[in-house]
């Protein structure tokens, strides 16, 4: 049983949901498939963030995580202290604003409702939904011992996040990650041909590496060692 495929039908679940095909990247390209990088983010308001089509918006993030990464790397204090400071100097500063305005006879501005939509939630969970169980499908295949190539290239990204992890916090990997995503979109959005011309070439030439390497130690290894081990 293939894991790819079963992925597949994986997504093809959910209530009310449509079963998709599977298609490759290469499929997607011959057919033409075109859409925009606003699409293909998902679209809405965090779309316009990432692609700076409300640029106050996506320069108060940068701000923001620069400030909490420079709070939590060099200011001493733990998770739970920070975010309790800033909570409390929150709610002291609300309540202050609406007694001061209280006292003046003025009419203290509304703040906004702050709502989950249903949609939201739901999507949100669809989404986790088929990537934990890609996760749980591939850790089950793993602990059967079904597959040992599977099992040495998980070994081998698991090796190379725990030597990534030794160089950076946990904080910097996501203050890195939070600039990654606000500024490599809308760059590639900008210059998309270039991008796509250059990627292309490191793609066949990392590719070209990778059938190398794959055929001379990875498809050497045996899928079952089990088997193996009966012969």
């Amino acid at each position: 049983m293939d894991i790819s495929q079963d992925i597949c039908n994986l997504e093809g679940d959910g209530s009310g949901r449509k079963e998709t095909p599977c298609t490759t990247s290469s499929s997607c390209s011959s057919s033409g498939c075109q859409s925009s990088i606003h699409q293909i983010i998902g679209g809405g308001a965090a779309a316009d963030v990432i692609l700076w089509k409300r640029g106050h918006v996506s320069f108060a993030i940068i701000i923001v995580a620069t400030v909490l990464w420079l709070l939590f790397e060099h200011s001493g204090l733990s998770f739970l202290s920070i975010c309790s400071n800033v909570l409390l100097i929150l709610v002291v500063l609300l309540f202050l604003r609406a007694n001061y305005s209280e006292i003046r006879n003025e009419q203290p501005q509304t703040l906004p409702e702050l709502v989950l939509s249903e949609e939201m939630v739901n999507s949100t969970a669809a989404s986790l939904r088929v990537k934990i169980n890609y996760a749980l499908l591939t850790a089950h295949y793993i602990t059967l011992g079904k597959d040992f190539r599977l099992f040495f290239k998980v070994v081998v990204c698991l090796w190379l996040l725990s030597v990534i992890g030794s160089f950076f916090s946990f904080f910097t990997l996501a203050y890195i990650g939070t600039i990654i995503s606000i500024t490599v979109p809308v760059l590639y959005s900008k210059y998309e041909e270039r991008v796509d011309r250059y990627a292309g070439l490191i793609h066949r030439k990392f590719s070209k590496h990778y059938r190398i390497v794959d055929d001379s130690v990875t498809n050497r290894i045996p899928r079952d060692l089990s088997k193996d081990k009966d012969s």
